[in-house]
């Protein structure tokens, strides 16, 4: 079975946001991430390049189990401001991308920052 995604931006986030957490009784993961480009098809954040395919794998091993909900926080200039709506969230607190967040019921079961996003060992532990 293929991994379940849903994406959504800043402009509709709170919708699809609100459908997926009713939708599934799988696993339910939150993944920030900045904008990809159209013609290049990657993100202008360097981070997420590499945290993306390491991410992607990990949760297609399990895709059976788990949700996600990608949640694109803009372009550049969009995400650097300090009153970016996910940045201000006082739920969300996103400091970085790529964020990966586990989601259970109501509230943020744990999650992985920028700066280890991309370990393999540290997203396993929060697939668990």
């Amino acid at each position: 079975m293929p991994l379940t995604m849903v994406d959504a931006s800043v402009v509709d986030f709170a919708a699809v946001f609100q459908k997926f957490k009713a939708d599934s009784p799988r696993k339910k993961f939150l993944l920030f991430l900045a904008d990809k480009d159209p013609v290049s098809s990657l993100s202008w954040c360097p981070d997420c390049n590499v945290a993306e395919p390491v991410i992607y794998q990990k949760l297609a091993a399990l895709a059976d189990e788990v949700a996600v909900l990608r949640a694109f926080v803009g372009d550049r200039a969009t995400w650097r401001s300090p009153v970016h709506p996910w940045r201000v969230d006082p739920l969300l607190k996103i400091r970085g991308v790529p964020t990966l967040i586990r989601w259970d019921g109501d509230a943020i079961a744990g999650r992985l920052e920028d700066y280890e996003a991309h370990v393999p060992r540290k997203i396993d532990a929060l697939l668990q």
